[in-house]
Protein backbone atom coordinates (compact mmCIF):
# COMPACT_ATOMS: atom_id res chain seq x y z
CA UNK A 1 0.00 0.00 0.00
CA UNK A 2 2.85 2.43 0.78
CA UNK A 3 3.82 2.31 -2.97
CA UNK A 4 0.97 4.31 -3.79
CA UNK A 5 1.19 6.81 -1.49
CA UNK A 6 2.68 10.54 -2.18
CA UNK A 7 4.54 12.13 0.93
CA UNK A 8 6.19 15.54 0.61
CA UNK A 9 8.73 16.68 3.11
CA UNK A 10 9.75 20.38 2.91
CA UNK A 11 13.37 21.01 4.37
CA UNK A 12 14.39 17.74 2.49
CA UNK A 13 17.94 18.94 1.60
CA UNK A 14 19.87 17.78 4.65
CA UNK A 15 19.36 16.56 8.62
CA UNK A 16 16.15 15.27 9.68
CA UNK A 17 14.69 16.22 6.38
CA UNK A 18 16.75 14.04 4.35
CA UNK A 19 16.84 11.24 6.65
CA UNK A 20 13.04 11.21 6.31
CA UNK A 21 12.97 11.26 2.67
CA UNK A 22 15.31 8.18 2.32
CA UNK A 23 13.94 6.43 5.14
CA UNK A 24 10.12 6.71 3.81
CA UNK A 25 11.62 5.72 0.21
CA UNK A 26 13.15 2.91 1.54
CA UNK A 27 9.85 2.16 3.14
CA UNK A 28 8.33 2.30 0.05
CA UNK A 29 6.83 5.61 -0.20
CA UNK A 30 6.54 8.06 -3.08
CA UNK A 31 8.40 10.79 -1.77
CA UNK A 32 8.36 14.36 -2.97
CA UNK A 33 11.72 15.82 -1.47
CA UNK A 34 11.35 19.46 -0.80
CA UNK A 35 14.56 20.91 -1.89
CA UNK A 36 15.38 24.78 -2.37
CA UNK A 37 18.95 24.14 -4.98
CA UNK A 38 18.75 21.44 -7.45
CA UNK A 39 22.25 20.25 -6.61
CA UNK A 40 20.43 18.78 -3.23
CA UNK A 41 17.84 17.28 -5.12
CA UNK A 42 20.33 15.44 -7.80
CA UNK A 43 22.23 14.25 -4.28
CA UNK A 44 19.08 12.48 -2.49
CA UNK A 45 18.36 11.08 -5.76
CA UNK A 46 21.80 9.45 -6.17
CA UNK A 47 20.65 7.65 -2.71
CA UNK A 48 17.42 7.14 -3.43
CA UNK A 49 15.14 4.95 -5.33
CA UNK A 50 13.12 6.08 -8.67
CA UNK A 51 9.99 6.88 -6.60
CA UNK A 52 11.87 9.52 -4.99
CA UNK A 53 11.05 13.19 -6.58
CA UNK A 54 13.02 16.10 -6.08
CA UNK A 55 10.63 19.29 -5.89
CA UNK A 56 12.15 22.39 -5.87
CA UNK A 57 9.97 24.62 -2.81
CA UNK A 58 10.89 27.74 -0.76
CA UNK A 59 8.26 27.81 1.68
CA UNK A 60 8.92 31.57 2.15
CA UNK A 61 8.23 32.41 -1.31
CA UNK A 62 5.00 32.52 -2.55
CA UNK A 63 5.44 31.75 -6.38
CA UNK A 64 7.74 28.78 -5.48
CA UNK A 65 4.93 27.02 -3.26
CA UNK A 66 2.39 27.85 -6.40
CA UNK A 67 4.73 26.20 -8.37
CA UNK A 68 5.61 23.49 -6.11
CA UNK A 69 1.82 22.91 -5.73
CA UNK A 70 1.29 22.43 -9.82
CA UNK A 71 4.40 20.19 -9.95
CA UNK A 72 2.79 17.66 -7.80
CA UNK A 73 -0.57 18.00 -8.95
CA UNK A 74 1.30 16.53 -11.95
CA UNK A 75 2.55 13.98 -9.97
CA UNK A 76 -0.18 12.44 -7.83
CA UNK A 77 -2.77 12.99 -10.23
CA UNK A 78 -6.66 12.36 -8.95
CA UNK A 79 -4.61 10.00 -5.99
CA UNK A 80 -3.40 13.02 -3.97
CA UNK A 81 -1.24 13.62 -1.03
CA UNK A 82 -1.38 10.80 1.70
CA UNK A 83 0.85 13.21 4.02
CA UNK A 84 2.54 16.23 4.33
CA UNK A 85 6.00 16.77 6.51
CA UNK A 86 6.89 20.05 7.60
CA UNK A 87 10.34 20.45 8.21
CA UNK A 88 11.67 23.37 6.71
CA UNK A 89 13.32 26.14 9.51
CA UNK A 90 16.03 27.21 10.48
CA UNK A 91 17.63 28.47 14.30
CA UNK A 92 18.56 31.99 15.10
CA UNK A 93 19.91 32.60 17.91
CA UNK A 94 20.82 36.01 20.54
CA UNK A 95 20.30 37.64 23.12
CA UNK A 96 16.74 39.62 22.12
CA UNK A 97 17.98 42.69 23.61
CA UNK A 98 20.57 43.09 20.55
CA UNK A 99 18.88 41.07 18.20
CA UNK A 100 17.95 42.94 14.71
CA UNK A 101 14.51 42.31 13.94
CA UNK A 102 15.21 40.82 10.57
CA UNK A 103 16.78 38.10 12.16
CA UNK A 104 13.56 37.65 14.09
CA UNK A 105 11.14 38.07 11.17
CA UNK A 106 13.01 35.69 9.27
CA UNK A 107 13.05 33.16 12.18
CA UNK A 108 9.20 33.07 11.81
CA UNK A 109 8.99 33.56 8.20
CA UNK A 110 10.50 30.22 7.79
CA UNK A 111 9.31 28.61 11.18
CA UNK A 112 5.94 29.61 11.33
CA UNK A 113 4.46 31.49 7.99
CA UNK A 114 6.53 29.18 5.82
CA UNK A 115 4.25 26.07 7.67
CA UNK A 116 1.31 27.75 7.21
CA UNK A 117 1.76 28.38 3.72
CA UNK A 118 2.74 24.55 2.59
CA UNK A 119 -0.69 23.31 4.59
CA UNK A 120 -2.47 26.08 3.03
CA UNK A 121 -1.26 25.50 -0.94
CA UNK A 122 -1.33 21.29 -0.46
CA UNK A 123 -4.14 20.74 1.82
CA UNK A 124 -7.21 20.34 -0.86
CA UNK A 125 -4.50 17.55 -1.88
CA UNK A 126 -4.38 15.73 1.09
CA UNK A 127 -6.90 12.92 0.87
CA UNK A 128 -9.05 11.79 3.84
CA UNK A 129 -6.98 10.00 6.43
CA UNK A 130 -4.37 11.75 5.40
CA UNK A 131 -1.45 13.14 7.83
CA UNK A 132 0.00 16.47 8.65
CA UNK A 133 3.50 16.19 10.47
CA UNK A 134 4.84 19.42 11.93
CA UNK A 135 8.34 19.08 13.16
CA UNK A 136 8.44 21.10 16.74
CA UNK A 137 11.17 20.58 19.19
CA UNK A 138 11.49 20.64 22.99
CA UNK A 139 11.94 24.13 22.56
CA UNK A 140 8.58 24.21 21.75
CA UNK A 141 7.86 23.34 25.19
CA UNK A 142 11.27 24.93 27.35
CA UNK A 143 12.59 28.08 25.86
CA UNK A 144 16.29 29.00 26.77
CA UNK A 145 18.40 31.74 27.16
CA UNK A 146 19.67 32.88 23.38
CA UNK A 147 17.62 30.45 21.40
CA UNK A 148 14.36 32.79 21.95
CA UNK A 149 13.57 33.23 18.60
CA UNK A 150 13.64 29.78 17.92
CA UNK A 151 11.49 28.53 21.02
CA UNK A 152 9.13 31.54 19.98
CA UNK A 153 8.86 29.91 16.41
CA UNK A 154 8.35 26.05 17.90
CA UNK A 155 6.06 27.21 20.86
CA UNK A 156 4.02 29.27 17.66
CA UNK A 157 3.69 25.81 15.68
CA UNK A 158 2.63 24.18 18.63
CA UNK A 159 -0.51 26.71 19.49
CA UNK A 160 -1.22 26.35 15.66
CA UNK A 161 -1.06 22.62 15.05
CA UNK A 162 -3.28 22.08 17.58
CA UNK A 163 -5.93 24.61 15.96
CA UNK A 164 -5.10 23.50 12.58
CA UNK A 165 -5.57 19.16 14.34
CA UNK A 166 -9.14 20.63 15.92
CA UNK A 167 -10.41 22.27 12.79
CA UNK A 168 -9.26 19.59 10.46
CA UNK A 169 -10.84 17.05 12.32
CA UNK A 170 -14.02 16.64 10.55
CA UNK A 171 -12.19 16.33 7.27
CA UNK A 172 -10.66 13.24 8.60
CA UNK A 173 -7.12 14.30 8.44
CA UNK A 174 -5.03 13.54 11.03
CA UNK A 175 -2.43 16.59 12.48
CA UNK A 176 0.50 15.19 14.63
CA UNK A 177 3.33 17.27 16.24
CA UNK A 178 7.01 16.10 16.81
CA UNK A 179 9.21 16.75 19.32
CA UNK A 180 12.98 16.13 18.58
CA UNK A 181 15.19 16.69 21.59
CA UNK A 182 19.08 17.35 20.87
CA UNK A 183 19.45 15.67 16.85
CA UNK A 184 23.04 15.44 15.31
CA UNK A 185 22.85 17.86 12.48
CA UNK A 186 24.45 20.71 11.27
CA UNK A 187 21.77 23.07 12.49
CA UNK A 188 22.69 23.89 16.10
CA UNK A 189 26.73 24.55 15.17
CA UNK A 190 25.65 27.22 12.34
CA UNK A 191 23.88 28.65 14.88
CA UNK A 192 26.22 29.30 17.58
CA UNK A 193 28.86 30.36 14.84
CA UNK A 194 25.95 32.82 13.44
CA UNK A 195 25.94 33.87 16.91
CA UNK A 196 29.34 34.13 18.59
CA UNK A 197 29.55 36.62 14.82
CA UNK A 198 26.70 38.80 16.00
CA UNK A 199 27.97 39.45 19.67
CA UNK A 200 31.40 40.05 17.92
CA UNK A 201 29.40 43.27 15.98
CA UNK A 202 27.64 44.30 18.95
CA UNK A 203 28.88 47.75 21.23
CA UNK A 204 31.87 46.30 23.82
CA UNK A 205 28.98 46.98 26.96
CA UNK A 206 26.55 44.56 25.30
CA UNK A 207 29.09 42.25 24.70
CA UNK A 208 30.36 42.57 28.24
CA UNK A 209 26.85 41.82 29.64
CA UNK A 210 26.25 38.40 27.68
CA UNK A 211 29.71 37.00 27.24
CA UNK A 212 29.65 34.92 30.78
CA UNK A 213 25.82 34.08 29.63
CA UNK A 214 26.78 33.14 25.75
CA UNK A 215 29.62 30.75 27.04
CA UNK A 216 27.43 29.07 29.75
CA UNK A 217 24.63 28.15 26.77
CA UNK A 218 27.59 26.78 24.55
CA UNK A 219 29.11 24.75 26.74
CA UNK A 220 25.85 23.34 27.79
CA UNK A 221 24.56 23.06 24.41
CA UNK A 222 28.06 21.03 23.80
CA UNK A 223 27.68 18.87 27.03
CA UNK A 224 24.07 17.71 25.35
CA UNK A 225 25.54 16.59 22.38
CA UNK A 226 26.14 13.56 24.30
CA UNK A 227 22.66 12.80 24.77
CA UNK A 228 21.91 13.59 21.17
CA UNK A 229 19.68 11.57 18.79
CA UNK A 230 20.04 10.49 15.07
CA UNK A 231 17.91 12.33 12.27
CA UNK A 232 17.33 8.87 11.41
CA UNK A 233 15.57 8.17 14.85
CA UNK A 234 13.30 11.24 13.97
CA UNK A 235 12.72 9.54 10.92
CA UNK A 236 11.36 6.31 12.27
CA UNK A 237 8.89 8.10 14.48
CA UNK A 238 7.60 9.91 11.35
CA UNK A 239 6.98 6.25 9.51
CA UNK A 240 5.27 5.42 13.05
CA UNK A 241 2.87 8.71 12.53
CA UNK A 242 2.23 7.93 8.89
CA UNK A 243 1.68 4.13 9.38
CA UNK A 244 -0.53 4.48 13.11
CA UNK A 245 -4.38 3.79 12.41
CA UNK A 246 -4.80 7.08 14.61
CA UNK A 247 -1.80 9.24 15.51
CA UNK A 248 -1.47 10.85 18.86
CA UNK A 249 -1.46 14.85 18.48
CA UNK A 250 2.23 14.53 19.70
CA UNK A 251 5.19 12.59 19.81
CA UNK A 252 7.89 12.98 22.16
CA UNK A 253 11.73 12.02 20.49
CA UNK A 254 14.69 11.90 22.89
CA UNK A 255 16.00 11.53 26.18
CA UNK A 256 16.38 15.34 26.80
CA UNK A 257 12.67 16.28 25.12
CA UNK A 258 11.33 14.00 27.58
CA UNK A 259 13.21 15.64 30.92
CA UNK A 260 12.06 19.19 28.96
CA UNK A 261 8.31 17.58 28.93
CA UNK A 262 8.38 17.31 32.54
CA UNK A 263 10.06 19.97 33.34
CA UNK A 264 7.19 22.13 32.10
CA UNK A 265 4.38 19.75 33.29
CA UNK A 266 5.53 19.79 36.72
CA UNK A 267 7.41 22.57 37.90
CA UNK A 268 6.04 26.02 38.45
CA UNK A 269 7.88 28.75 36.77
CA UNK A 270 10.30 29.61 39.53
CA UNK A 271 11.36 26.63 40.40
CA UNK A 272 11.86 26.02 36.43
CA UNK A 273 13.70 29.07 36.20
CA UNK A 274 16.09 27.71 38.87
CA UNK A 275 16.59 24.30 37.84
CA UNK A 276 17.65 25.60 34.10
CA UNK A 277 19.92 28.50 35.53
CA UNK A 278 21.30 25.39 37.71
CA UNK A 279 21.77 23.30 35.06
CA UNK A 280 22.83 25.76 32.59
CA UNK A 281 25.45 27.26 34.88
CA UNK A 282 24.00 30.68 33.91
CA UNK A 283 25.06 33.38 36.18
CA UNK A 284 23.33 34.08 39.28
Amino acid sequence: MTSTKHILITGASSGIGAACALHLDRLGYRVLAGVRQEADGAALKERSSDRLTPVNIDVTKSDSVANAREAIAEITGDGGLFGLVNNAGIAVAGPLEALPLDELRRQFEVNVFGMIAVVQAFLPSLIRGGRIINMSSASGRVAFPFVGPYAGSKFALEALSDSLRLELRPSGIFVSVVEPGMVTTPIWERSMETTRDMLADLPGEIQDKYRSMADAVERAAKKSMRYAISPERVAGVVAMVLRARRPRARYIVGIDSMIASRVVRFLPDRLRDWVLTRAIGLPR
